[in-house]
């Protein structure tokens, strides 16, 4: 399913930019320009004709061939890749936008609109939503009513497929752009009067929380670069996508840090199969590129951060703690711990992951215990 929506979006791809470049295009012109059998195009075209992306501009006469074109080639989609990743009966839906303004119209409605929608965060064009497997009722309309609300989540397989309810605007972008976005396998379509209701299908990808701690020394080096250095990359695999990548403040009065005492995180979704090779290969660049020889990592599957896995990542903000005490908490966790000192700060970056930055950062009124 996911090659074939790949394949659609190449295909039209090459079509819109002959139609932008030439006012047309004929079967041969994306023969050639992808290596691909006639007669396949010609399916492909075929196809896209139903589904009213491609019209025909004038049909073949004698030895000329039919010209097409592409329907709304001036339009640009709003959607740039939309993808999931799970944790148990949780998912995380990842939507990366153009446009600001349209997260954050998206961001109001669905918060608006509640449903199976429990806590959203948007960083810019990117809007994040954490949502429970099921279903439940949300009043879709025109205002004041939310313009779009996601009213469903479930798994079949290997495939997360949401269940969006909208009207006017978004029901546009659900028609039109959603499914070419980069992640999206397919969209399926009713409609009930004013009301649109779509099923957004993409892949249930794994999602990898790794905290990183003790990478640098005092003659130079930074947690934070390394860190985003290992996130750009796990990126350039083809399995990997980028998530994000974060600085969190633990106890500033510690003797042996190397200045404020920081630690990062980086996340990333990945296919389910892949997640031994991505770790090994994670660990291997930070045991080559760190500074520091007490250099850990601690590697956690899932987004759902427990009470006392949280509760280690705020007591390591402040107060100091040991090793043994991470070690604990990891086992507890499931968390996969590697190299030295380095792994009670990266699991303590783990514990803080989902934060927003004004805990992060700031450690707040936290005593000076070092005398």
């Amino acid at each position: 399913m996911a090659g074939v929506i790949e394949k659609r979006r190449e295909l039209l791809a090459i079509m819109r930019e002959y139609t932008l470049e030439n006012g047309f295009f004929t079967i041969n012109d994306i023969a050639d320009a992808t290596e691909i059998a006639r007669s396949t195009i010609q399916d492909w075209i075929n196809r896209l004709v139903t589904e009213k992306c491609v019209a025909v501009k004038e049909e073949k006469k004698g030895r000329a061939p039919a010209k097409y074109v592409t329907t709304n080639v001036m339009m640009t989609g709003s959607c740039r890749r939309i993808f999931t990743t799970t944790d148990g009966n949780w998912v995380a839906i990842y939507h990366q936008c153009m446009s600001t303004g349209c997260a954050a119209f998206c961001e109001y409605h669905h918060r608006l609109a509640g449903g199976v929608v429990d806590d959203i965060k948007r960083d810019g064009r990117v809007l994040v939503e954490y949502a429970h497997l099921g279903t439940a009722v949300s009043e879709i309309g025109l205002y004041p009513k939310p313009a779009v609300g996601v009213t469903g989540v479930r798994r079949e397989g290997e495939y997360i497929i949401q269940t969006i309810r909208c009207v006017g605007g978004p029901a546009y972008s659900l028609t039109d752009m959603m499914a070419m976005a980069v992640g999206v396998c397919e969209v399926r379509l009713t409609n009930s009067g004013l009301i649109t209701e779509g099923e957004v299908i993409s892949q249930a990808l794994t999602h990898l929380v790794i905290g990183l701690d003790d990478t640098d020394t005092t003659e130079g080096g930074a947690t934070f670069a390394l860190a985003l250095g290992l996130l750009q990359y796990l990126g350039k695999m083809r399995e990997v996508i980028p998530v994000g990548h974060a600085v969190a403040m633990l106890y500033p009065y510690l003797d042996a840090c190397t200045a404020g005492n920081s630690c990062s995180f980086i996340e990333i979704a990945l296919n389910p199969d892949a997640v031994d090779h991505v770790i090994e290969r994670a660990v291997r660049f930070i045991e080559t590129e760190s500074l520091s020889k007490e250099w850990g990592i601690a590697v956690k599957k899932g987004f759902v951060i427990s009470e006392s896995l949280r509760g280690f990542g705020l007591a390591a903000r402040a107060q100091v703690v040991t090793a043994e005490m991470a070690e604990t908490v990891a086992d507890a966790e499931q968390i996969r711990l590697f190299g030295g000192n380095g792994k009670i700060g990266a699991v303590a970056a783990i514990g803080l992951s989902r934060e927003d930055n004004l805990i992060l950062l700031n450690p707040g009124d936290v005593p000076d215990l070092s005398d």
